[in-house]
């Protein structure tokens, strides 16, 4: 998440959310209403804080120089951002995940120098403005009898009446935003995704 999908602060929705169960966090500060320059950086340099004290892994979404200024645990990008074959080359320690949407994506990736593959939009989104069309759980399935032993995180429209699905397709984990930054008791969302 990133300011931006968020109505209340941002740092509070992450400290309920971490102690509610997830398992890693992503700053995505893009799109309307985004911070830029400094004030990207202290929030998220704040939220980093809050990854490390309660040691979950914090990732940067598509921001190469910030994921190095933080010491992000990992950096994740899509189709259309620095190539994950050049994270890997300069990022040899931190976790790289990738995006895919479609078969040609996934034929033309570097798949051998990602740690994951955030996989979607599984469902319709509106968090993402340039979101892609929905795929559905069940390319997960694809992906998993090609690439047994590569984590998949299905990203995408998830919420806690679909998210099960994703998981029952093959999927090791779920990415999601609204979900829990929106909801009026972050504590339930968390446990019911």
């Amino acid at each position: 998440m990133g300011s931006q999908n968020c109505h209340n602060d941002p740092k509070h929705i992450l400290e309920q959310a971490v102690k509610a169960g997830i398992t890693a966090f992503q700053f995505r500060e893009k799109g309307n209403g985004s911070l830029t320059g400094y004030k990207k950086f202290i929030l998220g340099k704040q939220l980093r804080n809050i990854c490390q004290n309660y040691r979950i892994p914090f990732f940067v979404n598509d921001d190469i120089e910030l994921a190095e200024i933080l010491d992000a645990d990992g950096i994740h990008v899509g189709q259309d951002d620095v190539s994950a074959l050049e994270l890997r080359r300069r990022f040899p320690n931190k976790w790289v995940g990738l995006s895919v949407s479609n078969k040609t994506e996934l034929v033309n990736s570097p798949i051998s120098s990602v740690d994951y593959l955030g996989v979607g939009p599984i469902f319709s989104t509106t968090t993402k403005e340039d979101a892609k069309s929905a795929i559905g759980p069940n390319w997960i399935k694809d992906i998993k009898q090609a690439y047994p032993s590569l984590p998949i995180v299905g990203i995408g429209g998830i919420t806690t009446d679909n998210a099960a699905s994703v998981i029952q397709a093959g999927a090791d984990g779920v990415a999601i935003i609204s979900a829990i930054t929106l909801a009026e008791d972050i504590n339930k969302a968390v446990l019911q995704l």
